[in-house]
């Protein structure tokens, strides 16, 4: 009997892979995912920005806390003679039956006379001091004023000679913080040796006005002078000139001054650890005459906020009077600001906070370099990294400004970057070959982190040429990549059996 059965032909299982699978293997997600990650990244990165600001300002404050007590941002100035008068003031007014009447008051005003010219000669030791970890520089000052004052014109005043008190006038001058004073001012005025003490409070020319009583009771103000004193500050040392022609000669062992304020030096030598420098400064950008009265409060105000102790009147008019003129009464004087005086600031060396908010400013450039440099050796190596690794290696990278920040308190910025630097290449060179179990590939990327962060750190060595550097050096990265995509066949990654 024949048998009439159909075979059944066997059935041929396909191979072809899911949307999903090809989309989950797609090289084009891969990118996505990586460009997100990325963005992800910019969170903690902020969070290190945030950190590096908060232990400046702790730093900061244990700065100003340090100055508090060693001594403030000195301001110099001076000096001027003052000279009291006293004259009537009529004042019309109602008695308690609503008739009009005339009140007459003895007022008291000075008279100011600025001197014709002034030298300020100063020798400055700075020095770190420290508190913790922290520190700041702080200095002692050796400080002379010397010149001499001309005849005052009371004729351009308006007062006649017998008015003025010429045996109570007083020689004033300034310094913004008496708490950085080692010594008692001294003062030569012709032949006699005189001290300061701290002004009675009705005159105040400057921040804290110092005033040493002189008799002029031969009714002239013609005369030779020479100041000392021995002061102590911080940060920055700061000249006021009031006379009608300034020399300012500072010189001090510093490596690091820098040269602020509204004039700059005429000469300055900065060696290894010392540095000279001199100013010669005409009174024609003074923003006050040789010689005015009523205007007894501050002649300057610090718009700069380095200096935390400022506690000046402001309460004078800005009137603008020529130098070489003469106010009266009548008028005011302008505000001076720091744009009219000579300031030294003393700079640190190295400032880690500073440095390492430069480099944490390429962090994202260095997690998106090191990912596109991670994405390639993976497709020509043929060595596939999960996305979560990427993740792992990402948090790594920004780990390391928080070790630049951690270990630069304590060993400083330059030892601390290379500390950082290899703790991170070592972690992620051993991590990658935990992934992909070749010795070659971890030594390929090992040399690839070297080379970005030997970049970044000469870029922020190079302060006037980073941007060109910077940009050439990303160009010439760029084009590598460039080169190397050419020669990876992308669509093999869409081909499934």
């Amino acid at each position: 009997m024949e048998n009439t059965n159909p075979q059944i032909p066997p059935v041929q299982e396909t191979t072809g892979s899911s949307f999903f699978e090809r989309l989950a293997n797609s090289v084009v997600l891969k990118f996505v995912i990586m460009f997100i990650l990325v963005l992800f990244l910019l969170i903690p990165m902020e969070w290190v920005h945030g950190l590096i600001g908060e232990r400046r300002e702790r730093e900061q404050t244990v700065a100003s806390e340090i100055a508090g007590k060693w001594g403030q941002p000195q301001v110099i100035s001076g000096p001027v003679i003052g000279i009291p008068y006293t004259y009537m003031s009529s004042v019309n007014t109602t008695d308690d039956r609503g008739k009009p009447k005339v009140e007459t008051y003895i007022e008291k005003d000075y008279v100011f006379l600025a001197a014709k010219k002034t030298e300020f000669s100063s020798e400055i030791t700075p020095e770190y001091l420290k508190r913790g970890i922290y520190q700041t520089v702080v200095y002692n000052a050796t400080l002379k004023l010397h010149g001499h004052f001309e005849e005052l014109d009371l004729a351009k005043l308006g007062i006649p000679a017998d008015d003025l008190q010429w045996e109570h006038a007083k020689v004033f001058i300034g310094l913004s913080d008496l708490k950085g004073l080692t010594t008692t001012p001294q003062l030569k005025w012709k032949d006699e040796n005189l001290g300061f003490q701290m002004g009675a409070g009705d005159v105040g020319l400057f921040e804290r006005t110092m005033e040493s009583d002189i008799n002029l009771s031969g009714k002239s103000t013609k005369g030779q002078f020479l100041i000392q004193m021995d002061v102590r500050g911080s940060r920055s040392l700061t000249f006021f000139p009031t006379a009608e022609e300034t020399a300012i000669q500072v010189a001090g062992g510093w490596e690091n001054p820098s040269f602020d304020g509204g004039f700059l030096p005429e000469d300055r030598t900065v060696g290894a650890d010392t540095f000279a420098a001199s100013w010669r400064i005409p009174s024609f950008g003074r923003k006050f005459p040789q010689q005015w009265t009523g205007a007894k409060k501050s002649l300057y105000t610090i718009l700069n906020t380095d200096f935390s102790d400022t506690d000046t009147d402001t309460e004078v008019a800005a009137a603008t009077v020529d130098a070489g003129t003469t106010a009266t009464a009548a008028q005011a004087v302008e505000m001076s600001t720091e744009q009219d005086m000579v300031r030294i600031h003393f700079l640190e060396s190295v400032n880690n906070y500073q440095k390492t908010t430069r480099a944490a400013k390429y962090g994202i450039l260095i997690v998106l370099l090191t990912f596109t440099s991670l994405f390639f050796t993976e497709v020509i190596k043929k060595k596939r990294i999960h996305i979560v690794q990427y993740v792992l290696i990402g948090c790594a990278m920004v780990l390391f400004y928080s070790l630049l920040l951690a270990i630069g308190e304590h060993v400083g910025f330059n030892w601390s970057y290379f500390i950082s630097a290899l703790a991170t290449i070592i972690l992620i060179a051993s991590f990658i070959y935990g992934i992909t179990k070749q010795m070659q590939i971890s030594w390929l990327f090992s040399l690839i982190l070297a080379v970005f962060y030997a970049f970044i750190y000469l870029l922020m060595q190079l302060q006037d040429f980073s941007l060109i550097v910077g940009t050439v050096g990303v160009f010439v990265i760029l084009a590598i990549l460039m080169r190397l995509s050419t020669r990876v066949n992308w669509y093999q990654f869409d081909r499934r059996n």
